[in-house]
């Protein structure tokens, strides 16, 4: 299993589960990066993305493990400036920041839980 990124849930916002429950969608960002954003996003610990995501590889997250279906023209860059990005569970999205997922159920979230990225 090939890391391409792995950083650590340090904050959950208010918001945050409430756009995990009612859009099957995460807002990840680096932490303390934009302070009037934490209350929609789940902030993290800074980590370097190792080599672009890409359709087909995998995602661990909240104790489920997801298939990457669909990677937005702008999600890789966002997430080496911000860590920024949108991660869609098993739904469809075609904005250029987000990330589509596929797996058998939505994550839990946890602060110190990890977010990782591996190859194929």
């Amino acid at each position: 299993m090939e890391i391409k990124y792995d950083v650590s849930i340090t904050a959950i916002g208010n918001l945050a589960r409430t756009f995990l429950e009612n859009n099957n969608s995460a807002i990840l960002l680096d932490e303390g990066i934009r302070p009037n954003l934490s209350d929609m996003v789940i902030e993290h610990t800074p980590g370097k993305l190792e080599e672009d995501i890409k359709k087909g590889d995998k995602l661990l997250m909240g104790g489920v493990k997801y298939t990457v279906e669909k990677v937005g023209d702008a999600a890789n860059d966002n997430i080496r400036d911000e860590g920024h990005c949108t991660i869609v569970f098993n739904a469809t999205g075609s904005m250029p920041g987000q990330i589509i997922v596929k797996g058998p159920a939505q994550p839990t979230l946890s602060v110190g839980a990890h977010i990782t990225f591996t190859k194929k």
